[in-house]
């Protein structure tokens, strides 16, 4: 269920701060928000699959690690972040 190579690149491309970014917040923050949309869409169709909802539980759980990081670090990278990614509705 990981993310394919094409569609990672995509993510690291429209996140990235600077030309070998990897691992910056920002683009932590997309892939993982991307990885627990397909597994909430995965559980919306397979109901009893407790080990995948625990594991979507420890993505959510990491992502709003990185966010609160990201929000104590720079607030306006923050803010410019969630408004990107549609969170925080």
């Amino acid at each position: 269920m990981a993310l394919k190579s094409e569609a990672k690149q995509a993510i690291v491309a429209e996140f990235k701060l600077h030309g070998s970014d990897t691992g910056s917040p920002e683009v932590q923050v997309a892939l993982i928000t991307r990885r627990i949309s397909q597994i909430t869409e995965h559980l919306k169709i397979h109901k009893k699959d407790f080990h995948t909802r625990r594991g979507l539980l420890t993505l959510i759980g990491q992502r709003r690690r990185l966010l609160n990081y990201l929000q104590k670090k720079d607030v306006e990278r923050y803010r410019t972040l969630i408004k990107s990614l549609g969170l925080r509705k």
